[in-house]
């Protein structure tokens, strides 16, 4: 059987408003994520999850709660975190954003992990999902690092196509994304 993934991204933080790349530090979500995490329950209301899985990052937990606290079970894990950019974690945007896309795919941030360190975590969280809800609806609250991953382990892009059609850099966000895991 399939699993059908729907990925959803958190709500928008206090660091995307400063035009900064959190990684794996810790931030609120702004007022305006608040909002999206809340209104993602409306938008989804038409469709049914077994399970809410959620980075253990509190802007993606907190986006989880606030979307289906009292509907879901809402389990976090540590493999969906966004990439660790080491000693940039809570950088510019403008120095981190274009080191995921030329030098850090394969190679490490400083002190963190590479683009290929993350498709590892999100394959081992795949194989985790065979194994446990095969043939169920599963929801995802993440970051952008864990969907690219998935664009590229299930959708066959190379790196390169994942970055260059990120919904990011096209501004085409919508209520999830969906993924088949066969």
């Amino acid at each position: 059987m399939a699993i059908k993934i729907t990925y959803f991204v958190h709500g928008t933080t206090t660091d995307n408003e400063q035009h900064i790349s959190s990684g794996w530090k810790d931030v609120e979500l702004s007022e305006l994520g608040v909002q999206q995490s809340i209104a993602l329950k409306d938008q989804t209301k038409d469709q049914k999850f077994d399970v809410v899985f959620c980075s253990d990052l509190k802007r993606a937990y907190d986006s989880a709660k606030l979307a289906w606290e009292d509907i879901y079970q809402i389990i976090p894990d540590a493999r969906l975190r966004e990439c660790n950019y080491g000693k940039l974690n809570g950088a510019s945007s403008d120095i981190v954003e274009p080191m995921q896309e030329e030098e850090c795919i394969e190679k490490s941030f400083p002190e963190g992990e590479s683009y290929e360190d993350v498709k590892a975590r999100i394959a081992d969280f795949l194989e985790f999902l065979k194994q446990n809800y095969d043939g169920k609806n599963i929801a995802i609250v993440g970051h952008k690092a864990p969907q690219l991953s998935l664009d590229v382990l299930l959708k066959g892009k190379t790196w390169k196509q994942a970055l260059a059609e990120d919904w990011r850099k096209t501004k085409s966000w919508k209520p999830g994304w969906e993924y088949t895991l066969e």
